[in-house]
């Protein structure tokens, strides 16, 4: 028996639903549950995901596809007693993409197929419109050029254009049937100045729009669209195509089509969001061509087709527990539904969303945990305008609010230039488009913001920059955009391309120039709500890398449970400390060495006393002194006379103590443990520094919670040596204060060798710290000062699943953490064992921390709600 691969959707039959999703993709999956549930949708068929994998693998279909597409014509005739071809009551359809992952506009469609210059006078006379049927005709004729012979849509334009221009009008609907007939003739020049020929066979037209569906899975836009939302190639067998009876909303005043969202998709709220167009079909309000009206306009013309959709809104919500995206069209006042999805949502809206659905009994907690993405609550943490700045800022101009958050940026037209701007050579840049295609997905995710003169808040941009997290304000008619010449005029200004705007996607309002952000300060309302979920669930606790007393306090607000590092070198570079720790390193013998060290003991001791008062008894691990030495030192030949002169040093022996000091490979040189093995004093100076400042709490009666932790260790014999030195001396403070005072020594996990002899170091260690940029440098033998030079052609070519340093490589280095996790708890059963390298805050890194039962991870303040987040999502995902 073959494989079926056509799935019949209406009232003959329903041979689909939600739970064929792989198989039918969302909107064909989508399209058969409504049916089911007895809502109306135009009856059609799906060609299923799997055909398109053989079609892309193969370059043709499956024996038998066409009888069963053709069965599936008939039974589409049968339903709505139209013939497809017919000269009196032709069947016209729409062909749409649909995979089983929400794409939005990034594969093609095409409408009102089976219109030639027959079919037409039948539709003529059965529709008694014949401008409707001439604006039916031109709109197929150009989606088809457009999509399936790869005519640029400009050609098109530009031939409507000019009858508009000698007619007079601004508007399509200002043009009546005679006008619309001259615009099918001006395209059929277009095709033929093209070297097309228009396919005047109905099946013709049919197979060609099949395969320019099923072709579109593998377009420059829909691949880029896939990478930039991490959907790996092969993931998914590729899209469906959904062939549907045509409904026509651009028949009169009483049609039209729509775009709604059963929630707010902006800010998260419960009502109704949307927009409508009246004789109208749906891809004048997706793309942006035209600015819709309010929701309310339908409400206004049609009540009761209003109400019937806002019944269906409550059920699909109810059905499908979540908030549904749902496009519609009104022919001759009858509703129809043409899509339901899960919607876009900005990353605010999100959370609302998950927490109020939560509260209302539709899902679980742990549901709404997982609703929620770590991008979500990254982009919530990212910037917005410092108020007192955008006080002072002039309001040039103002759209529809389409994305919340504050962008600034140089003004690119091209997305072409914005995505190489950004990538190649780092510019903050704001695309500013008349209104976007799927064509400027790379731009857009490349921006800092999206402006668009057009369009509506369901129209592409608005859409895109949602589900991107990108601010984005949309239809502002004040932008005069000329591509062309690369200019932006707004009233009376004119702005440049490279010229600075900035836009506040939560008013619509535009900005002239760059004004300041900030970031925030602490958690509230919803996201609150759901990290207090989180914590709830996770079971691995959370950390931050800190190494002031303003970050430590900054990651107490974001939730952070302690300082799984703090790197004291960071401390040395300050102005006033800088001379002391040069003058240590150019010292020639213990004694000089001990006396520039006891200069520094002061100002290391304020440091941690001050990082110990931020954390309130929580637990900070101190990381000693780990950099090697000559990055203290100058390199030019100026600098380092200016500082042998400010030393009271010859020129010769500073040169000499530099060049002395200068390594290969100073990666895997003279630093971490190596120094206080050398130099053992370093070490007592920053115990010192630690003990004092936490005995000097305890005086104050504050809990403390110290935890040294030695660098680099590759050797037992290294970590005893070390750890003796820093327990004699921190034993010898302790007992002369006469306080009390329980501090842990551990070490860091850094170096391949130490995660193989783990169970050894762990006879020393207290605690392990992977720190895996390191470990991944060493493991892989990548110099991370260099290996951006072609980690993005191994990525891109599939040598790499994804860069190692931002991504935790779970095959080979993972490998090592486990065994040294493992190892260490053979010997020391109760090892604490976290993370302070950047994987710390990377979900995928969290996730794999969880699975081998590390106890904390660590990140930088910012990071640290989403660490939270990531490791309550990877306790329910791997219960």
């Amino acid at each position: 028996m073959s494989k079926k691969r056509v799935y019949y959707f209406g009232k003959e039959k329903c041979e689909g639903s939600a739970s064929l999703k792989e198989i039918l993709g969302g909107k064909g999956a989508n399209l058969a549950e409504m049916v089911r549930l007895g809502f109306p949708v135009p009856p059609g068929f799906t060609i299923s995901t799997d055909t398109c994998d053989y079609f892309v693998k193969n370059g043709k279909y499956p024996e038998g596809l066409d009888k069963d597409v053709e069965a599936a014509v008939k039974l589409l005739e049968k339903e709505t007693g139209k013939v497809f071809g017919d000269k009196e009551k032709p069947l016209l359809v729409s062909v749409r993409s649909g995979a089983a992952v929400s794409m939005p506009g990034m594969m093609d469609t095409i409408l009102n197929l089976g219109l030639n210059d027959e079919t037409i006078e039948g539709l003529i006379d059965a529709s008694g419109n014949p401008r409707f049927c001439y604006d039916a005709y031109r709109r197929f004729m150009q989606m088809f050029g457009d999509v399936v012979l790869g005519i640029p849509h400009s050609s098109f334009e530009k031939a409507l254009n000019e009858v508009k221009a000698a007619k007079g009008v601004k508007e399509d609907t200002d043009l009546d049937a005679d006008d619309l007939k001259e615009v099918t003739k001006k395209y059929l020049k277009v095709y033929k100045d093209a070297g097309k020929e228009f396919p005047q066979d109905p099946w013709d037209q049919m197979w060609k729009a099949i395969d320019a569906v099923f072709g579109s899975w593998m377009n420059p836009r829909a691949i880029k669209y896939r990478a930039i939302n991490g959907i790996k190639e092969g993931e998914l067998l590729g899209t469906a195509v959904n062939v549907c009876t045509m409904v026509f909303g651009n028949m009169g005043d009483n049609c039209g089509t729509g775009v709604a969202f059963t929630r707010e998709p902006n800010t998260g709220e419960k009502e109704y969001y949307g927009e409508y167009l009246p004789n109208a079909q749906g891809e004048d309000v997706v793309a942006g061509i035209r600015t819709p009206f309010h929701l309310d306009k339908l409400n206004e013309m049609m009540p009761e087709v209003y109400d019937e959709l806002i019944d269906i809104f409550a059920k699909l919500e109810k059905h499908y527990r979540d908030m549904q995206d749902v496009e519609f069209t009104v022919e001759n006042k009858k509703l129809y539904l043409l899509q339901t999805r899960t919607g876009k949502r900005t990353p605010y809206a999100a959370v609302k969303m998950a927490v109020d659905m939560k509260e209302e009994g539709l899902i679980t907690k742990e549901e709404a945990i997982m609703r929620v993405s770590p991008d979500h609550i990254e982009t919530l943490m990212h910037p917005f305008f410092d108020p007192d700045a955008k006080e002072k800022a002039e309001v040039i101009a103002k759209g529809t609010a389409a994305s919340p958050g504050a962008a600034t940026g140089m003004i690119v037209f091209d997305p072409d230039d914005a995505e190489k701007m950004v990538n190649d050579e780092g510019k903050k840049v704001l695309l500013v488009r008349p209104e976007t295609s799927p064509e400027d997905i790379a731009g857009m995710a490349a921006a800092e913001g999206i402006l668009t003169s057009t369009g509506g808040k369901t129209s592409h941009a608005a859409v895109v920059a949602r589900g991107m997290g990108k601010p984005c304000v949309v239809g502002c008619s004040a932008a005069e955009v000329n591509e062309e010449a690369k200019t932006l005029k707004i009233g009376k200004l004119k702005f440049n391309e490279f010229d600075w705007l900035s836009i506040d996607g939560n008013t619509g309002e535009v900005y002239e120039g760059k004004i300041e952000t900030v970031r925030p300060q602490g958690i509230e309302g919803p996201l609150a709500k759901i990290l207090e979920w989180a914590d709830e669930v996770r079971v691995l606790g959370v950390r931050t890398n800190a190494d002031t007393p303003k970050d430590a306090a900054a990651a107490v607000n974001f939730g952070a449970e302690g300082i799984g590092l703090t790197r004291t070198e960071h401390m040395f570079f300050d102005e006033e400390r800088i001379p002391a720790v040069r003058e240590m390193i150019v010292s020639d013998n213990l004694e000089q060495r001990e006396k520039a060290l006891d200069k520094i003991l002061p100002m290391q001791q304020e440091d941690f006393y001050g990082i110990f008062k931020a954390m309130k008894g929580r637990p900070v691990t101190i990381r000693l002194l780990d950099p090697p030495l000559h990055e203290f030192l100058p390199k030019e030949e100026e600098d380092i006379k200016a500082l042998a002169k400010e030393m009271g040093i010859s020129y010769e022996d500073l040169k000499a103590r530099v060049e002395e000091l200068h390594e290969f490979n100073p990666m895997m040189g003279f630093r971490g443990c190596r120094l206080d093995v050398v130099y053992p004093e370093i070490g007592v100076m920053q115990t010192k520094a630690i003990i004092g400042a936490a005995l000097q709490l305890v005086e104050e009666g504050e809990e403390v919670n110290p935890e040294i932790m030695i660098p680099l260790t590759g050797t037992l014999n290294e970590t005893k040596y070390v750890k003796e030195l820093i327990v004699e001396t921190a034993d010898k403070l302790i007992k002369d204060s006469g306080k009390e005072l329980s501090y842990k020594v551990g070490t860091m996990i850094e170096i391949p060798r130490a995660a193989l002899v783990a169970d050894k170091i762990a006879e020393e260690a207290e605690f392990f710290s992977f720190g895996t940029n390191d470990l991944t440098q060493l493991t892989f033998g990548y110099s991370r000062d260099d290996y951006a030079k072609f980690v993005k052609s191994y990525v891109e070519k599939g040598i790499l699943e994804s860069d190692p340093f931002q991504h935790l490589d779970r095959e080979g280095v993972g490998q090592l953490v486990k065994m040294g996790v493992e190892k260490g708890r053979a010997t020391r059963p109760n090892l604490k064992v976290g993370i302070c390298g950047e994987h710390g805050g990377d979900p995928y890194s969290v996730e794999f921390c969880h699975l081998v039962k590390m106890n904390y991870v660590s990140c930088s303040p910012f990071r640290v709600p989403i660490a939270r987040l990531a490791a309550a999502q990877a306790a329910i995902k791997n219960k």
